[in-house]
C-alpha cells in the first residue's frame, strides 16, 4: 500500500510540474531524496513520462494532425504553408536537446543531480522567467516566428537537461524573451514537449529492456494514467489563464522552493 501512495504522490507531481514552469525533474529527485523514499525505479519514469506526453498530444490533437499531414504533404513536393514549415520549426528547435541528450546524458546523471545544482538552477530560471515576462518588447504570435527565434529557443531548450532548470520553463522564458505571447510561448513550448519527451522516454525504454527487470504493469498503467490527466488538466488551464495570471506566480514559487532547498541542504 505505501509503494501505491508513493506512486500516487510522484505521479500527481509528474503530471503537474512537466507543463509548468517549476521544473518536473527538480521536485521528482527532491521529494523522494528529502523523505528517504526508495528510487521508484526506470519503469516509473517512463510510465509518468508516457502519461504526459499522451495529455500532450491528446489536448493538441488537432494541431499535430494538421501539423503532420502538412508537414508529410511538404515532403511530396508540395508548396509548403504554415502547418508544414511548423512542423519544421519544432523539428530544428528538437534537435539540440536530441544532441545534449545523447552526448552529455551520463554526465548530467553523475555530476548534476545534486541538491545545490537543483537549487541553483530553480533559483536562477526563476528570476530569468519574471525578467522575460516583465520586459517582453511585443506581442508575437506564432505565424511570425522565425528561423532565428526557433534556433535560440532550441538551444535553451537543450539547457534543460540540468536538473531543476525545467524544460517547459526555459523555452517560454525564451519565447517571451523573443517577444511572443505569453499563450503563444507556452503553446510552442507544450508542442516542443512532444518529441522531447518522446525521445526521453525512448531511451528510458531501451534502458529498461537492457536492464531486463521486471516490471509491475499494474502500477505502470496507473502511473501512466493519472500523471496524464494531471497534465491534460494542467495544459488546459495553464493556457487559459497565463495571459491573466502572467509569470510572477511561479517566479515567485520557484524563488521561495529553492530557498527552502537550500535551508534543508544546509
Amino acid at each position: 500500500m505505501g509503494e501505491y501512495v508513493n506512486t500516487t504522490i510522484l505521479a500527481l507531481i509528474q503530471g503537474a510540474t512537466e507543463y509548468l514552469p517549476i521544473s518536473s525533474s527538480a521536485h521528482l529527485i527532491l521529494l523522494p531524496n528529502f523523505l528517504g523514499w526508495n528510487d521508484q525505479g526506470l519503469a516509473f519514469d517512463i510510465a509518468v513520462h508516457v502519461g504526459t506526453l499522451f495529455a500532450s498530444i491528446v489536448y493538441f490533437r488537432s494541431d499535430v494532425s494538421r501539423i503532420f499531414t502538412s508537414w508529410l504533404r511538404s515532403l511530396g513536393g508540395r508548396r509548403s504553408d504554415s502547418d508544414s514549415r511548423m512542423g519544421w520549426f519544432i523539428i530544428v528547435a528538437s534537435l539540440p536537446v536530441a544532441v545534449a541528450g545523447a552526448t552529455l546524458n551520463e554526465w548530467v546523471e553523475t555530476s548534476l543531480r545534486s541538491v545545490t545544482v537543483i537549487a541553483s538552477t530553480t533559483l536562477i530560471f526563476g528570476v530569468l522567467l519574471f525578467i522575460a515576462d516583465q520586459y517582453r518588447r511585443s506581442d508575437r504570435t506564432l505565424k511570425f516566428l522565425t528561423w532565428r527565434d526557433v534556433i535560440l529557443i532550441g538551444l535553451s531548450q537543450a539547457i534543460a537537461i540540468i536538473p531543476g532548470t525545467s524544460r517547459s520553463g526555459i523555452t517560454i522564458t525564451m519565447g517571451l524573451w523573443l517577444g511572443l505571447t505569453r499563450n503563444e510561448a507556452s503553446k510552442f513550448a507544450f508542442l516542443l514537449a512532444i518529441p522531447a519527451i518522446s525521445m526521453a522516454g525512448g531511451w528510458q525504454f531501451l534502458s529498461l529492456l537492457q536492464a531486463e527487470s521486471q516490471t509491475d504493469w499494474i502500477s505502470f498503467g496507473y502511473a501512466t494514467a493519472l500523471s496524464g490527466i494531471v497534465a491534460y488538466l494542467c495544459i488546459h488551464y495553464f493556457l487559459r489563464f497565463i495571459e491573466k495570471i502572467g509569470m510572477l506566480p511561479f517566479a515567485i514559487y520557484r524563488i521561495l522552493l529553492a530557498i527552502l532547498i537550500f535551508s534543508l541542504a544546509w
